[in-house]
């Protein structure tokens, strides 16, 4: 056990739990409609404290157990034979627990910006938990936990390359949240604006600075890659930032703060795979191309497309972690081979277990909530609750 590993994990794990609570929660309520925005905070504080329990109970031991290639297996279920003096690495396996357990939730919440305004709050939790351990969970064995997509695997030596999440979090949240957004249906109004672009900044701010756990808390250790994985990941957001709103002032003739702060999700998620094997000048590079890219995204799917990805989960996210995972390739850090067809197994194991896991919860509860609900507003539909009360 180092003590500075330990220190620097027990800090990036409170850094990621910072990016869904309040930063991710911010940057979806302000896009939505004031009557929405509760709504917004309420699906990702439950997915945040549901997520805690289901990892706590199967998530981890699937993830991170030690059965074999495809799923981890129920061995450290309720972390079964961890304590305090247990070791993983160099760090204190009950850490290594918790750090992985803010990726765990941070993944279903990023999917409620496909379905947010017209999901009901049932459903949210009962497909968030089944596809954290059913999706989630197996994915990331295979790739972190020593599965057969990882080192050793079925590419050979050298496995797929995914330092902290392009193909774990990031496709799998993107590809979950298209399809999902097809299965619901498009809004009864598609047209009003965000309602608070200053909650969109505040929130974006929250999660570039977590985001410095999420990507240098990936090395689990307190050394060099940490420290270039923190910078790498600056300079994308700040590239991605920059080249969506110049993009936007050639489009539209002027750039916006909404425009400009998804330009920083964009640059954030497309090198968050990559932040481990790359430095800053090949940063720079796919934080530019990515500001770009993952705009066209939106158009192409918003405006030619017509699917109804409320908050463009795929466009930013989806297309995003692709586009960084390829890169890695690219810069020669990793063989296309394990890198293409990593993406391709898990994108289409991602979305055949998300269309069933999502059909089978709907028999359960309601997928969608009726259409005096979604007029009215979930927050006081669905909570009784208002986020603006102006005659007080």
């Amino acid at each position: 056990m180092n003590a500075a590993d330990t220190a620097w994990i027990i800090v990036a794990t409170a850094l990621v739990l910072f990016m869904t609570l309040p930063g991710l929660a911010l940057f979806y309520g302000g896009l939505v409609r004031a009557r929405n925005v509760l709504s917004v905070f309420m699906h990702c504080f439950a997915i945040a404290c549901l997520m805690s329990i289901l990892w706590l109970a199967v998530g981890y031991s699937i993830a991170f157990g030690d059965s074999g290639a495809y799923w981890g297996g129920f061995g450290k279920a309720f972390l079964n034979g961890i304590d305090a003096t247990a070791v993983r690495g160099t760090l204190p396996e009950i850490l290594f627990f918790a750090f992985q357990m803010t990726f765990a939730i941070i993944t279903p919440a990023l999917i409620v910006g496909a379905y947010a305004e017209r999901v009901g709050f049932g459903f949210v939790l009962l497909f968030s938990g089944l596809w954290m351990i059913l999706v989630y969970a197996p994915v990331a064995h295979w790739i972190w936990g020593g599965g057969f997509l990882s080192d050793g695997g079925i590419f050979g030596e050298t496995g797929a390359r995914d330092f902290a999440g392009g193909v774990v979090v990031h496709e799998t949240a993107g590809l979950a949240a298209i399809l999902l957004a097809l299965m619901i249906r498009p809004r009864r109004n598609r047209t009003t604006p965000p309602h608070n672009p200053g909650y969109v900044m505040i929130g974006a701010g929250m999660l570039w600075v977590g985001w410095f756990g999420f990507n240098g808390g990936s090395q689990l250790a307190a050394d060099g890659t940490a420290a270039m994985a923190i910078t790498v990941t600056h300079i994308s957001a700040a590239a991605a930032s920059l080249t969506w709103a110049l993009w936007e002032r050639v489009k539209f003739g002027r750039a916006s703060v909404v425009g400009l702060v998804t330009g920083t999700i964009a640059g954030l998620a497309s090198i968050t795979p990559a932040s481990g094997y790359v430095g800053p000048v090949a940063a720079l590079i796919i934080g530019g191309i990515a500001g770009i890219l993952c705009q066209e995204a939106v158009s192409l799917i918003r405006d030619r497309l017509r699917i109804d990805d409320t908050l463009d989960v795929f466009a930013v996210h989806g297309v995003g972690g692709i586009f960084g995972t390829i890169m890695i390739a690219v810069f020669g850090a990793a063989s296309w081979a394990a890198q293409l067809g990593t993406l391709v197994i898990v994108g289409v194991y991602t979305l055949v277990g998300t269309w069933i896991i999502a059909k089978a919860a709907s028999l359960v509860v309601s997928m969608r909530v009726d259409a005096e609900t979604e007029t009215n507003g979930l927050d006081l539909s669905a909570h009784g609750e208002r986020a603006y009360d102006h005659a007080s």
